[in-house]
């Protein structure tokens, strides 16, 4: 009896083993899965920007020269006029006083044509005419004399060469007597002369100021590379100045988000050296060309209340909320199936198979995305690698919850938002 009760018994274990088996094979494998609900949905994207001011200039010399003092510090504020650089100007000094000297001359003699060459030359007119008058009278008392042969021919004609020299001397008087007049040719030559000595002047003037490099307006100064004793050249940057305005983001987007973005939307804004500081900017302009190399497009914020901690350059995570639905039913972006050309679609359970089902999408982001049409509240869709349509399976949505509801420090979340391009 002991013997067919063991053989029994054991026969029931094999038995009980193999129907264990039989249903390990044949059941239904667990996949993740989640529930079609309503939520809110929001799409924003996430890109790197900088700090940048409205206008940054360059400042450099126009002069070759040695520095003889460097005024301002990097970070310094400045106003308009303020002296940056002062170069070594004793040469320049020595040729400006060298044009006036030659301006003062020049002006000197021009007055002098004026009043004593003036009255010298109507002098010179006034005797050359005396002398003529009376070459003429000794001429006509010549004549006489002759007619009555108590002269020679010979004297005639000396006293007619006479005449003739005494007539060129007022001719030459005369126009000297022009010549010194306005505008005559020595006036104007003395006047020429003069302007080039005033053009030389306030050229040698300008080069003396150029000598002190001066803020072109209100600024900061974000680079100084520039000593003093150092040999400077035209062409070269000495400072680079941020000029007083309000300071602004600048991002490079891809391209492909372009049709997101539009001017006046809001945006959320963390550096990555203050993650606990977030602030808010707005989008300014969009620029209106393409980098064609990098198939980015420029794209400005400003900043109402900018905090104390921006700085020139420096690299920001921008948050740009382009769509908002206030509710809408939701699916994980991991259910979605096919591509956007062929339609989209989602895997569903129905009495426990899996059954394809043509979804109509609406906004979507890169976590989730809405539904338009093809579910409802409360349907169960297939989350990655799921048996095909028509197999048996059992949906998890144990696992999908705990990975949506999971939270992260700030720190993660700074370091995530400035890792992401787009939604």
């Amino acid at each position: 009896m002991w013997r067919r009760l063991v053989i029994t018994l054991l026969a029931a274990a094999v038995a009980l083993l193999v129907a264990l088996a039989a249903w390990w094979v044949t059941r239904a494998p667990l996949v993740p899965a989640a529930n079609a609900r309503m939520a809110p949905l929001v799409r924003s994207l996430q890109f790197s920007a900088r700090v940048a001011t409205l206008s940054r200039v360059d400042v450099g010399s126009t002069l070759t020269g040695r520095v003889l003092q460097v005024a301002v510090a990097a970070g310094a504020m400045v106003k308009s006029g303020d002296v940056l650089v002062r170069l070594e100007s004793d040469e320049l000094r020595a040729t400006l006083a060298q044009a006036r000297a030659s301006e003062t001359q020049a002006a000197a003699r021009l007055a002098g044509l004026r009043s004593t060459g003036r009255s010298a030359a109507q002098a010179g007119v006034a005797q050359a005419a005396s002398v003529l008058v009376a070459a003429q009278a000794d001429l006509q008392r010549t004549q006489e004399l002759m007619a009555q042969g108590f002269i020679s021919q010979a004297r005639l004609d000396e006293v007619r060469r006479a005449l003739a020299v005494a007539q060129a001397q007022l001719d030459g008087a005369a126009a000297q007597r022009a010549a010194v007049a306005e505008p005559g040719a020595d006036v104007a030559q003395a006047q020429a002369q003069l302007a080039l000595a005033s053009a030389a002047r306030a050229a040698a003037a300008a080069r003396l100021e150029q000598a002190v490099l001066r803020a072109p307006a209100d600024a900061r100064v974000l680079v100084r590379a520039v000593e003093p004793g150092q040999i400077v050249q035209p062409g070269r940057a000495l400072f680079t100045l941020a000029l007083a305005g309000p300071l602004q983001l600048v991002a490079q987007v891809d391209e492909r988000y372009l049709e997101q973005l539009q001017a006046g939307q809001g945006a959320s804004v963390l550096a990555d050296a203050y993650p606990t500081q977030r602030f808010t900017a707005r989008v300014l302009s969009i620029a209106p060309l393409v980098d064609a190399q990098r198939g980015a497009i420029e794209v400005k914020f400003s900043v109402a209340q900018p905090p104390a901690f921006l700085r020139e350059d420096m690299t920001l995570s921008v948050e740009v909320e382009t769509a908002r639905r206030e509710q809408a039913l939701v699916v994980p972006a991991d259910a979605l199936r096919g591509d956007t050309s062929a339609g989209q679609s989602v895997w569903l359970v129905r009495d426990g198979r899996v059954q394809a089902r043509a979804v109509r999408l609406g906004l979507r982001t890169l976590a989730a995305a809405e539904i338009v049409d093809g579910l409802s509240a409360g349907d169960v869709v297939l989350l990655g690698p799921a048996p095909q349509p028509g197999k048996r399976v059992r949906p998890d949505t144990a696992a999908a919850l705990a990975a949506s509801t999971g939270k992260g420090s700030k720190e993660d979340a700074g370091a995530a938002m400035s890792n992401a391009m787009g939604r």
